[in-house]
């Protein structure tokens, strides 16, 4: 029986336990912002997230590199990465980027060269499998402490307004409990729509603790309660039309969503820039397999628990290698204060 199956069989009686209990969420002193001072938008975007979200001083790490290119090197994100390394206290469990570019290290996503270290296993050249996270909907808290990885977001915007916006919206969010909806999206792209198949069961189970909206449509339009937004397409029209929930939570599963600057796509940056406080995509080629995408039924029940968006939105995809993750870290509107 594979992961995925055990957790909708299991959703129902996890749920049961996670959702009325306070989610045992990272926190600001837990969390280093990494900074790149040759990237002046970088070195903002860091300065303005540390104060509004009171990162601890020794938890602000700055790295020097060229940050005008999407993807870079083993040798070149290793450099990076061991400057990284000397100044990380062992009481930081997660990171959080400040660039849009570079999201790329070779074959996968920067945000999971951060996290595990650079490691080919979690790579696929062709349909393939890669290698699973043992962080996928665990009960882990002390990510470091417990598996030795610092999962990792990127505060990623192409301008400092949108950036401001972005974090504003994760810190509003905080302790909210807001009332929206989740829209689940069955799509008329086939190849894009793997997730659909769990929609039934989520709608299900969720019943009374969250509103859920399954739809067999192409677009979302005209809604003004956006909590979560989950669809497969390669663009999604109607972002304009919508309003999304601080907090809120959006992706659509296509092949270069996370190709943050330069996709031939919708990259996921046009969630963020619609009102979203989160999002993912990949940045090569991933086939359409489930397990590279997120799961909506694991996130939510995550997220729902009062877990902070990175944990949530981590916990919810089983092959993250080829995906890199967007937002503001420390969102949390379910966590009681």
């Amino acid at each position: 029986m594979s992961r995925v199956v055990r957790v909708i069989l299991c959703l129902a009686s996890m749920l049961a336990v996670v959702l009325p209990v306070p989610g045992q969420a990272l926190d600001r002193t837990q969390l280093a912002v990494i900074v790149n001072t040759f990237d002046p938008l970088s070195v903002r975007i860091g300065e303005y997230y540390a104060a509004r979200r009171r990162i601890p001083f020794q938890n602000v790490i700055k790295v020097s590199f060229p940050g005008t290119k999407s993807a870079l090197t083993q040798a070149e994100f290793e450099a990076v990465k061991a400057q990284v390394d000397r100044q990380t206290s062992p009481n930081v469990q997660a990171y959080a980027l400040t660039w849009a570019a570079p999201y790329r290290v070779e074959c996968m996503s920067i945000t999971t060269a951060f996290a595990f270290g650079f490691d080919r296993a979690f790579c696929a050249e062709g349909c393939r499998f890669t290698k699973v996270s043992q962080y996928f909907d665990s009960s882990v808290s002390l990510p470091f402490a417990q598996l030795k990885m610092r999962p990792t977001m990127s505060i990623a915007a192409l301008s400092f307004e949108q950036a401001k916006a972005l974090i504003d919206r994760g810190v509003e969010a905080d302790g909210t409990f807001p009332v929206g909806t989740a829209y689940l999206l069955s799509t008329s792209d086939k190849a894009r729509d793997v997730r659909s198949k769990w929609y039934a069961a989520i709608e299900q189970t969720f019943n009374g603790r969250l509103r859920v909206r399954w739809l067999t449509t192409d677009a979302l339009r005209d809604r003004d309660d956006v909590l979560f937004y989950f669809t497969g397409r390669a663009k999604v029209e109607g972002l304009d039309t919508l309003r999304f929930l601080p907090g809120a939570i959006a992706d659509h599963l296509t092949s270069a969503g996370g190709a943050l600057t330069d996709s031939g796509q919708m990259s996921v940056l046009r969630w963020l820039e619609a009102g979203a406080t989160g999002s993912y995509g990949t940045v090569v080629e991933p086939c359409a397999f489930a397990q590279k995408f997120p799961h909506p039924a694991v996130l939510m029940a995550h997220y729902l628990g009062g877990e902070t968006l990175i944990e949530a939105y981590w916990k919810s995809v089983d092959m993250p290698g080829q995906g890199v993750f967007v937002g503001e870290p420390l969102a949390s509107p379910f966590r009681r204060p």
